[in-house]
């Protein structure tokens, strides 16, 4: 027996801390993105599973979107499919969004959902498509080529970003005891299919719902100043300092750029906190200290 289990005073410690978060997230909307690389193990599955559902029953309404980088690579390397990357992004063509929409709304999904719903939650997977929950638009994007060190434009695929959030789908879900798992795939209005980075359409759909937190789940405890060390809060306007003076770099900037996206949309914090620590939702939401690095207007 742990010492929390057998501690009734260590419990009601526990509880103290715990109650007042658990009154100010009631009923609000939590929007969670879980990243590829935060999945992890079975039982890091598991843990955050049992924390989707320890949430509902507590009076918030989770909404998870996940993405799925590593295991698309994973499946395209067994069928064989070359894959690129351009500015960070997948260039995607048709026989890679395939792919990209069976693993992301097929598999991971559907493992997430069961996952849930094994631990006593009640759990939809849906996907951008559904509904019309998510109207997508083509992006490409400009890099240096380092030959030439001129600019040029690269065609992504089927890559693509929320143009347009209809929220009809998820009001219908939120607040009956539902947790939706989205996967971040849409139509355009083109009518093709888009594979949308995981963060991006997760702010996108916070912002839509006006969420209370957004909770970026990534791989690293949540941005770093120059020294390693984790700041746990920041406003917009410091994030541009940091940008210009290269504390902030490479795959966090996107990341930043997301949460300020979805804090001018109506999300009131969002928070980049590490997917791989047992518990981090919770730990985030439920304690004084938090587990990343907190950002707000």
């Amino acid at each position: 027996m742990t010492e929390t289990a057998s501690d009734p005073h260590l419990q009601a410690e526990l509880l103290m801390q715990a109650l007042p978060h658990m009154l100010r997230y009631d009923e609000a909307t939590i929007v969670v993105k879980y990243g590829g690389h935060a999945m992890g193990d079975e039982e890091g599955a598991r843990s955050f599973a049992k924390d989707m559902v320890l949430l509902e029953q507590s009076g918030v309404n989770p909404v998870v979107v996940h993405g799925g980088g590593p295991q698309i690579g994973a499946m395209l390397n067994r069928l064989g499919i070359k894959s690129e990357f351009a500015a960070g992004l997948r260039v995607t063509d048709k026989p890679t969004v395939e792919v990209v929409e069976m693993v992301l709304a097929g598999l991971i999904n559907k493992q997430i959902v069961g996952l849930i719903n094994r631990e006593g939650g009640r759990a939809v997977g849906l996907c951008g498509k559904d509904g019309g929950m998510v109207t997508a638009r083509k992006i490409n994007r400009t890099v240096v080529d380092e030959g030439s060190n001129l600019e040029k434009v690269v065609d992504l695929g089927f890559v693509g970003e929320p143009e347009k959030v209809d929220t009809a789908v998820l009001d219908v879900m939120l607040g009956r005891e539902v947790i939706p798992v989205l996967a971040p795939v849409a139509n355009g209005s083109d009518g093709e299919t888009y594979n949308i980075n995981a963060d991006t359409f997760a702010g996108a759909v916070a912002g839509a719902l006006k969420s209370k937190r957004l909770l970026l789940l990534t791989d690293v405890p949540g941005v770093l100043d120059k020294n390693k060390n984790l700041i746990k809060q920041l406003r917009v306007e410091e994030i541009r300092g940091l940008i210009a003076d290269g504390t902030i770099t490479g795959g966090m900037i996107p990341k930043v750029e997301t949460c300020i996206y979805a804090l001018e949309q109506g999300v009131e914090g969002v928070v980049i906190l590490d997917g791989k620590v047992p518990h981090a939702v919770l730990l985030e939401l439920l304690t004084d200290h938090g587990a990343g690095t907190l950002i707000t207007r």
